[in-house]
């Protein structure tokens, strides 16, 4: 196995506890308004962002092509957040 299933752990709970951010804001603001959809969305986007990163840093080697490929991941999440939160492009 690439990635142990202590990592996987970790990652899952650290989405879960991003997860609080939104949910203490739904209660304190009408601002804020998501639904369960929202949540399990953006669950599975915090969780293959920090998988992802998991899985490069035990498949690339060289430290250039770690960053490269991390801000590659990174940029392809953000993409990703930004699209579903405000529709950057009109599909």
């Amino acid at each position: 196995m690439v990635i142990s299933s202590k990592i996987i752990k970790r990652v899952l709970v650290i989405s879960l506890v991003l997860l609080l951010i939104p949910f203490i804001a739904m209660q304190s603001t009408k601002e804020v308004q998501w639904t369960l959809l929202d949540f399990i969305v953006f669950f599975l986007l915090l969780s293959g962002l920090g998988l992802s990163l998991a899985f490069a840093s035990k498949k690339v080697a060289k430290p250039k092509f770690k960053l490269i490929t991390y801000l590659l991941i990174i940029t392809v999440f953000l993409i990703i957040w930004i699209q579903l939160a405000v529709g950057i492009v009109d599909l």
